[in-house]
């Protein structure tokens, strides 16, 4: 079983580093483009790292993300939007490397390594805290809700560190139609998230004593 499982994630991998590979390098019209590469080992091999360390401690959470299948008709729509999104930003990523169209400052791109990199951390501390995350909405075998750590401060870490890993992606590919795309992910991720306090409410037990003790779902002082 875990030699399937270590398959399954081996080519989930490669798969993945193929196809943003092609939808960055084909538009960028070359294979010598430093900030595509410095992008690609910056995304893979955190998420290798992860996946070494989620074989060996935590296989149920490894096994639980890489087969989840979403069953909410909203939430199909919202990973449908998403799929959009992110063929836009890496397509006009590269286009705008080959074609010169905005260059932003190079203490930019830096930027955008901090921000990647600590939201990365970030997301690492949430699958640590709580070894109910899923990649869908459901609410598990026994599950209980997460009150400490991140989840003290709101109730949506994983989409906190999420949302700025993600806008932090344009910044390291150095392109601001990438970014203004990307900022797409703000509307889409309060729309799932709405629709994943809906159903937490109605089947995970204490879920509405939670929101009461927590206010804020993604952002501390602001939703």
């Amino acid at each position: 079983m875990k030699k399937e499982l270590l398959k399954e994630a081996i080519t989930k991998i490669v798969v993945g580093i193929i196809l943003i590979g092609l939808l960055l390098f084909i538009p960028a019209g070359t294979l010598s483009w430093l900030y595509g590469w410095i992008f690609m080992g910056m995304l893979f091999v955190p998420m290798l790292i992860a996946g070494i360390v989620m074989y060996f401690k935590a296989p149920d959470l490894l096994e639980s993300r890489l087969r989840a299948k979403e069953t909410q008709s909203e939430q199909k729509q919202v990973i449908g939007f998403s799929g959009i999104m992110f063929l836009l930003v890496f397509i006009l990523a590269g286009l705008n490397y080959r074609f010169k169209w905005i260059i932003l400052p190079e203490i930019v791109v830096y930027i955008g390594i901090a921000i990647f990199l600590l939201s990365y951390a970030l997301f690492g501390e949430v699958l640590r805290e709580n070894r109910y995350l899923s990649r869908v909405i459901e609410v598990q075998k026994d599950q209980k809700v997460v009150d400490s750590g991140l989840y003290g401060i709101v109730r949506h870490p994983m989409y906190f560190a999420t949302l700025f890993l993600f806008l932090s992606m344009p910044l390291v590919l150095n392109s601001l139609p990438s970014f203004l795309v990307m900022l797409s992910y703000i509307p889409i991720i309060v729309k799932r998230i709405r629709n994943e306090e809906e159903v937490l409410e109605k089947e995970l037990s204490g879920y509405k004593e939670y929101k009461r003790k927590v206010r804020y779902r993604l952002i501390p002082f602001m939703y």
